[in-house]
């Protein structure tokens, strides 16, 4: 009724030409490292559009913190985009941003168990979590 497959599984003849492949460790420092990067240019935006001093130290330590992160799960510096600038309207929503890649990084550092990319993930999204945002600790 049907006819029978006759030629080999793209999937077979993927390992058989040698592609290479990464292991899992090596797809989650990926993910990490990009989940981190967009958190950083979230903090950049953020860091730019602050017009309280305290926070914009803040948010500039939380910066180096992630970049450091970052450059020690890729090996090299993270691209950093100038920050656009803009109306200070859009900080909410920034810090919801930085709420979620903040919690998809711990979810990513939790699964990899990075004690530090973990650490800097919590005190992320406790730092973009409150109500009163509190950098202090970021």
């Amino acid at each position: 009724m049907y006819e029978p497959i006759r030629t080999k599984s793209v999937h077979s003849m993927a390992v058989a030409q040698g592609i290479p492949h990464r292991s899992r460790e090596e797809e989650l420092d990926i993910r990490l490292a990009g989940q981190l990067t967009a958190l950083l240019t979230v903090t950049d935006e953020l860091h730019a559009l602050t017009g309280c001093p305290a926070e914009r130290a803040a948010l500039a330590s939380a910066a180096e913190r992630i970049a450091a992160e970052v450059t020690r799960l890729s090996g090299q510096l993270p691209l950093r985009a100038e920050p656009s600038g803009g109306d200070p309207a859009r900080i909410p929503a920034l810090r919801q941003r930085a709420r979620t890649l903040a919690g998809n990084a711990l979810a990513v550092a939790t699964t990899r168990d990075d004690a530090d990319a973990i650490k800097l993930a919590e005190d992320q999204l406790a730092a973009h979590t409150a109500d009163s945002p509190d950098l202090a600790t970021a």
